[in-house]
């Protein structure tokens, strides 16, 4: 069974002042330029990224989350992930990032943490 498009929706949260990205799919060499490129253009002051339909990361989509990480931490924004399946969670351990992300169960719990 093959995964379904590479996909990143963007929504309001609860409150204005919060941005949610949910991207669905592996974020991959071919498919980290359109997670970043949907990243880049929220310009809220809070930003969630929810994880929780990512069946896993490679090495490219570990350095467009880093790029993500580094834009928000420039621009005063908060960032936080949710939803990190074992696979991903695993991945950003090993590769010694995992220290940079607020990391949340769920959207509902990160929007709380951030307001």
């Amino acid at each position: 069974m093959s995964p379904g498009p590479f996909q990143v929706e963007r929504r309001v949260g609860l409150s204005g002042a919060i941005d949610i990205l949910t991207v669905k799919g592996p974020i991959t060499y071919s498919t980290s330029p359109a997670f970043q490129e949907a990243a880049s253009t929220v310009t809220a002051p809070r930003l969630i990224i929810d994880l929780a339909d990512v069946p896993s990361v490679d090495s490219q989509a570990i350095g467009a989350l880093v790029r993500v990480f580094v834009s928000c931490n420039k621009a005063g924004r908060r960032l936080a992930f949710t939803g990190l399946n074992h696979r991903v969670r695993n991945v950003l351990k090993i590769t010694g990032v995992e220290p940079l992300f607020d990391t949340y169960e769920s959207v509902t719990e990160a929007e709380a943490r951030l307001s």
